[in-house]
């Protein structure tokens, strides 16, 4: 199963969305999709999911393709699952600026997500497989000081 979630930002995020209905008909397909219109075929599609829905969803997935949002990020981590991130821009109206882009690209270079910047990249992020976090991450002193923290902070009760 494929979990995609546009956060709970107003702004609309169709590029991502679009994106993802461009892969066409796959596996399973689940889409958190906020306020935008954008509805890929064939996917099980919800306007939002409270925390413990997508942690659930995620932790089930095989692969979770999200906004750069510092929340979805850790989220995503705390479950164990590296996160495929597209940042969200300001040229198209998604973001106030391109913060998610400085933050996308520090966390990839730590081994933390997979950052994706354009449409031909998503598909080929999908297809690496197994996107688990223990398994992907190179290990830096960051990485392991975040994965640590996330664990702390974000444990079921």
């Amino acid at each position: 199963m494929i979990v995609v979630s546009v956060g709970t930002n107003e702004a609309r995020f169709d590029r991502l969305l679009e994106w993802v209905a461009a892969l066409g008909p796959g596996e399973e397909l689940v889409v958190q999709h906020g306020p935008s219109p954008v509805r890929p075929a064939g996917a099980s599609c919800v306007p939002y999911l409270s925390f413990d829905e997508l942690a659930d969803l995620v932790r089930r997935s095989r692969a979770f393709v999200t906004h750069a949002g510092v929340g979805s990020i850790m989220m995503s981590l705390s479950v164990e699952r590296r996160p495929v991130v597209v940042p969200r821009l300001k040229r198209f109206g998604e973001a106030v600026d391109d913060h998610q882009v400085g933050l996308g690209r520090r966390l990839e270079a730590e081994g933390l997500v997979t950052l994706v910047e354009d449409e031909p990249a998503l598909a080929g992020a999908l297809s690496e497989g197994d996107h688990r976090a223990e398994a992907t991450s190179r290990g830096t002193a960051l990485s392991r000081d975040l994965r640590d923290y996330l664990r702390l902070q974000c444990r079921p009760a």
